[in-house]
């Protein structure tokens, strides 16, 4: 069985079954084994001098380990690769922890406040109903490239271990690749490998949005505003998922108490925005599934 034809499976397994609660009761998610060993990484590596020396020697470490377990488990043959690809990828999980948003905001402000406050980082405290409704959207759009699209992307560049290289990788840099005085140096490599892994899958995720939903044509608009963002291939979602449905997303917003001045995308777009908005980003959330699905069974056919 092709590659394309084995992740068109994954893709339709995970959308089916999502994440069984009833197996990741009884057993460690991958993601939650890959967060420990970044932890222990981080526990015993990040100490003394030469950090950057050895976050990248860390990071070589959780690429060889993806690498080998990713080619060890390819063993097993379509059924497992079949598994293992729709553990790794998390569509249905994205959908509800997005809808659920919604319908947090439906019920009350506070309760809004309270469904985002799972899914970001940023202070959600003091959100209006608006900003409550543009993290949401947000959030969907960058966990679309990083947690269904890039994971698929690399699993068609090269099967499990290539999947599994991204998932550590993307583990590492959502735990230690951030500008602090603890992770400046130390996580300097899994950011800048992160940023390496999702500089194509997240343009792809972004003409994905662009294509089913009518927007191409505005491509260079999106591209305009994917470079106001801080990251270099996180705003490439955002900024097609806000000319998709019609919304500015980004702007101001705070961070453990303090204010920041980000850029809007889409400024001339809606900003008052509510439950309504967040459905109409997970219809795009599912037309990019969709179509990524598409190009698998086509990749998969067209390679029998």
């Amino acid at each position: 069985m092709t590659g394309g034809l084995i992740l068109a499976l994954a893709l339709l397994l995970d959308s089916l079954m999502g994440e069984p609660a009833w197996l990741w009761q009884r057993f460690p998610h991958p993601a939650v084994l890959m967060g420990r060993l970044v932890g222990w990484f981080d526990r015993h590596l990040n100490v003394g001098s030469g950090l950057k020396a050895k976050g990248v020697l860390a990071l070589l470490c959780l690429i060889i380990a993806g690498g080998i377990i990713g080619a060890f488990l390819s063993l097993g043959g379509p059924v497992i690769e079949i598994l293992c690809a729709a553990i790794l990828i998390a569509q249905r999980s994205l959908i509800q922890h997005v809808a659920t948003v919604a319908d947090g905001l439906r019920i009350s402000l506070k309760q809004g406040r309270r469904t985002v406050a799972l899914i970001v980082s940023r202070d959600t405290t003091d959100m209006t109903p608006s900003a409550v409704a543009r993290s949401a959207i947000e959030s969907g759009a960058e966990n679309l490239s990083d947690g269904i699209i890039a994971p698929a992307f690399w699993f068609l560049i090269g099967g499990l271990p290539a999947m599994l290289i991204y998932k550590c990788v993307n583990t590492a840099d959502s735990m230690i690749g951030y500008k602090t005085d603890q992770y400046r140096d130390f996580g300097w490599a899994a950011a800048r490998m992160d940023d390496l892994l999702n500089l194509i899958p997240a343009r792809l995720t972004a003409m994905l949005i662009a294509l089913p939903t009518g927007v191409l044509n505005q491509w260079p608009a999106i591209t305009a505003d994917a470079r106001l963002h801080r990251s270099p291939n996180a705003g490439w979602p955002e900024a097609a998922m806000a000319r998709a449905i019609g919304v500015a997303l980004a702007g101001p917003r705070a961070y453990d108490g303090v204010m920041q001045d980000f850029a809007w995308v889409n400024g001339v777009g809606m900003r008052e925005i509510g439950p309504r908005a967040i459905d109409a980003a997970v219809g795009v959330l599912w037309q990019a599934w969709a179509l990524m699905l598409g190009l698998s069974l086509i990749l998969g056919l067209l390679m029998m």
